[in-house]
């Protein structure tokens, strides 16, 4: 199936680059995002100045086309970047991975809703949250939302939400929609309290009998399968992205961040030091911890390559215009949870290796691991899920579909 064009799939379209240049700016934020974790995880909620330095960076609008102010970047970039934000910290990564998503999600609107997001700013922000949270009424040329969405990460930097609603459709019709609206027709009620992913402030979006129009509303199927409302599909490779491929994927960078963050510290700090009740005055010369930290680093570029195919995947289907086949989107998602597994896997055999001290609250190696355990039970992440669907399509089990993909 190919998304519709008027021209050939690749004529005016980029060839996906990656782009060093953008993933060596987030590198040179890591000093300044680590030196504000704390805080950010103290307040619950991400320092103003990191924000700031991830928006002067061009950080925040990585997928957001050119022709907006953009930067329009590879699904191989966009991973790398974010993977590397994150190996500043795992609340400024979520946020950060999140904010790109959604941002993006809004360059697939109808033009007119282009302009209303990006008309003089294209420093927009728009935090997002799918699932139909709200009651509402049809209306003349649009609809009356209500409701309550919570887990909005970064929502606290957006300026605009996009919200999951559900619409009145004929029988057998999927309801679900999401919905554009600026950050004057919500409140936000604080109520983010985790032991992890503390500063992403991913509290609950709260509205109250507030109006939408039809062009800021897409069916949640149509963006589901690549057939977005913008007019630029034919120019853009970016708007021809498989939607919960790049909303899954997204959500994985900032376990790899996280998991080479601990591998970093434990390469600067376990060497030298002593293992108790051994003959080993150095842990550098112990075979168990050698093979404990061969053993994470391998699961960690395991896990980077699994990364890099499926941003890869992702980038050529977009840049050929076209649709991902079901077997592609499955090893997608199910490779996601195995990204998951591996970096949880590495991170917990690299605080072991550590010792104990790992797990007290001012080592960065706890938060590391509270923030790696919080951010890989996302829905969207879940190995399980993955597995199952992808174990159904290689199968051909009567119903291979028991899920968004």
């Amino acid at each position: 199936m190919t998304i519709q064009s008027s021209s050939p799939a690749s004529v005016g379209i980029e060839r996906p680059l990656f782009d060093e240049e953008l993933v060596a700016r987030a590198s040179k934020l890591v000093p300044l995002i680590r030196e504000h974790a704390s805080e950010g995880s103290a307040n619950g909620q991400i320092s103003p100045v990191v924000i700031d330095a991830l928006e002067a960076e061009g950080l925040l609008n990585l997928l957001v086309p050119r022709r907006l102010g953009g930067q329009e970047a590879s699904m191989r970039t966009v991973v790398e970047v974010l993977a590397e934000i994150s190996r500043g910290d795992g609340s400024t990564g979520w946020v950060a991975s999140l904010l790109n998503a959604g941002t993006w999600f809004g360059t697939t609107f109808t033009e007119q809703a282009q302009n209303d997001l990006f008309a003089g700013s294209p420093n927009t922000r728009i935090s997002a949250i799918f699932t139909p949270g709200s009651s509402m009424r049809r209306v003349e040329g649009g609809y009356i939302v209500s409701g309550r969405w919570p887990y909005s990460s970064g929502a606290f930097a957006a300026n605009w939400a996009a919200l999951g609603i559900a619409l009145d459709v004929p029988e057998g019709e999927d309801p679900r929609a999401i919905a554009l609206f600026s950050r004057d027709q919500y409140t936000i009620e604080e109520s983010w309290y985790v032991t992890g992913m503390k500063g992403t402030a991913s509290n609950t979006v709260v509205m109250d009998e507030q109006f939408v129009p039809d062009h800021r509303v897409q069916s949640f199927a149509g963006m589901r399968d690549a057939q977005y409302l913008t007019p630029y599909a034919d120019q853009e490779r970016n708007s021809r992205m498989t939607f919960i491929a790049v909303a899954a994927l997204v959500l994985i960078s900032p376990q790899l961040g996280l998991a080479r963050h601990a591998l970093e510290l434990t390469l600067q700090k376990l060497p030298e030091k002593g293992v108790a009740y051994t003959r080993y005055t150095q842990a550098k010369n112990s075979p168990v911890h050698q093979l404990g930290v061969a053993q994470a680093a391998t699961k960690v570029r395991l896990a980077e390559l699994l990364a890099g195919n499926a941003a890869d995947l992702i980038d050529k289907f977009a840049f050929e215009g076209k649709l991902q086949d079901i077997e592609t989107r499955a090893q997608i998602r199910n490779d996601i949870g195995v990204i998951a597994d591996l970096a949880k896997e590495a991170i917990d055999s690299l605080l072991t290796a550590n010792g104990a001290g790992s797990f007290a609250e001012p080592n960065v190696l706890s938060r590391i691991w509270r923030d790696s355990e919080i951010g890989a039970r996302h829905a969207y992440v879940t190995p399980e899920v993955g597995k199952e669907l992808y174990g159904r399509v290689l199968l051909g089990a009567d119903d291979p579909i028991t899920m968004d993909v």
